[in-house]
C-alpha cells in the first residue's frame, strides 16, 4: 500500500542490514515517522507502546524481536527469556504468541550459532506469508461485497461499516477487513466506508481513515455510536471488521465497541463479517467470554487526547473531571452467533466449530 504515493510495508530491515524499522502508529495521521528497533526491549516496547499494533504486526514484531535477541545472545536462556519478555507486552492477540512459538520452536533445536540468522530469515517469512494470506482474505471478501452490492442491483454507493482499524497498519500490507474493501474499490465497485472512530484510541479516525484517504477510497468519520443508527436506517449494506483472537467455536475478540455493533447489525439484518488469517485463531479455546485474557490499559488512554491545534502544533489535553476513575478495556468478545461468517484466507465459512474445521481440517482434527 501506500503512504503520500510511495509503496510502504509497516515494517522491515533498516539500513544497517540489521535494525528493525517500523512506522510509528502513536504519530499518525499528523506526522509519518519511522524508527528503528535495535534490541529486544526495544521491540518490546513497541508493541506494549502500541508503536506497532494489529494482531499480524504484532506478531510480526514478536519474530524479529527474538532476532535481535539472538544477536545480543543466542543462548537458550536468553531465548527463553525473550520469548516471556515479548509474549507478556499484548495478552489478548494470539498472533504473537503464535508467532513466538514457531520462531522460538525452529531456534531450540539449534546450535547457537545459528540461531541468529534462522531468526532474521523466519522472520521476513512471516512477513511474506502475512502478505499473500491478507491478498487472500481481500479476494475471498470482494467476493462478498460483489454479491451484496450486485443483489442490491449494483447502486451508486456500497456502504460499509468498519470499527477500529484492519487495514495495513495492522499487517504487513493489504489488510485483514480492509483488504477486501481496497479489493472492490479497485474492481471499480462504488464502496464507501462508514469510519468508526474507535474510542479511547481512536484508531479508526487516526489510522483507517489515514490509510483509506491514501488510497483514495471514499469515507466518512463517525462517532462510535452512530452506527446503529445508520443500520436502523438502511445506510450499512455490510459490517466487516478484524479480530485480535478467534476461538475454535467462531467467537470473536476484536476492539472494544465491536460487540455493541454485531448486536445493531444482528438487530437489522444487516450482514456482519470477521476477517483474519488462520493465525487468529486459537485452537484451545472454546468459549470466548470466559476463556480469552481481555487486556485493561492505562486509563490515560481514556482521560487524555491528542489533537492539533490551530497553528499546527500538536497537544495532549485532559478531557476528564478531576478524581473520576476511568475503566479502559481494551477488547470485547461477539459470540458466533451474532457473526455472519468469518472471512479468511482459505475462503469464507460460518462462525461455528464446524465451518472452521473444514477449512482448516488439519489443524482442528
Amino acid at each position: 500500500m501506500k503512504i503520500y504515493g510511495e509503496s510502504r510495508r509497516t515494517i522491515w530491515i533498516a539500513a544497517d542490514s540489521w535494525g528493525v524499522e517500523v512506522i510509528d502508529q502513536t504519530r499518525l495521521p499528523f506526522e509519518v515517522e519511522t524508527k528503528v528497533l535495535r534490541s529486544m526491549a526495544a521491540a518490546a516496547e513497541a508493541i506494549r507502546t502500541m508503536v506497532v499494533r494489529g494482531a499480524p504486526l504484532i506478531g510480526a514484531t514478536g519474530a524479529y524481536g527474538l532476532a535481535l535477541a539472538m544477536r545480543e545472545d543466542p543462548s537458550d536462556a536468553n531465548l527463553a527469556e525473550a520469548h516471556a519478555t515479548l509474549l507478556a507486552t499484548r495478552p489478548t492477540a494470539v498472533n504473537l504468541r503464535w508467532a513466538l512459538d514457531d520462531v522460538a520452536g525452529r531456534l531450540a533445536p539449534m546450535a547457537p550459532s545459528e540461531r541468529m540468522s534462522a531468526a532474521y530469515r523466519r522472520a521476513a517469512e512471516i512477513c511474506d506469508e502475512d502478505v499473500e494470506s491478507c491478498r487472500s482474505i481481500g479476494r475471498h471478501g470482494l467476493e462478498i461485497i460483489r454479491g451484496l452490492w450486485e443483489k442490491k442491483g449494483k447502486p451508486d454507493r456500497f456502504d460499509v461499516l468498519t470499527h477500529c482499524n484492519a487495514g495495513w497498519l495492522a499487517t504487513i500490507d493489504w489488510g485483514t477487513a480492509l483488504a477486501p474493501i481496497y479489493m472492490a474499490y479497485e474492481a471499480g465497485i462504488p464502496v464507501h466506508v462508514w469510519v468508526d472512530e474507535t474510542r479511547p484510541r481512536n484508531q479508526g479516525a487516526s489510522l483507517t481513515a489515514f490509510e483509506l484517504g491514501q488510497h483514495g477510497v471514499d469515507h466518512t468519520v463517525i462517532a462510535d455510536n452512530l452506527g446503529g443508527h445508520l443500520m436502523q436506517h438502511g445506510q450499512v449494506d455490510m459490517a466487516i471488521v478484524g479480530s485480535d483472537r478467534t476461538t475454535a467455536a467462531g467467537d470473536v475478540c476484536n476492539k472494544i465497541g465491536t460487540y455493541l455493533k454485531a448486536l445493531a447489525a444482528h438487530d437489522n439484518g444487516v450482514p456482519f463479517y470477521a476477517a483474519l488469517p488462520y493465525t487468529t485463531i486459537d485452537w484451545s479455546l472454546s468459549d470466548g467470554v470466559e476463556e480469552i485474557p481481555i487486556e485493561e490499559r492505562d486509563g490515560r488512554e481514556l482521560s487524555h487526547i491528542t489533537g492539533r491545534t490551530e497553528d499546527g502544533s500538536l497537544a495532549t489535553v485532559d478531557i476528564l473531571p478531576r478524581g473520576s476513575r476511568v475503566a479502559n478495556f481494551g477488547f470485547d468478545v461477539t459470540p458466533a452467533r451474532l457473526v455472519t461468517g468469518l472471512i479468511t484466507e482459505r475462503g469464507v465459512c460460518a462462525a461455528s466449530r464446524e465451518g472452521l474445521r473444514g477449512l482448516y481440517p488439519e489443524v482442528a482434527g
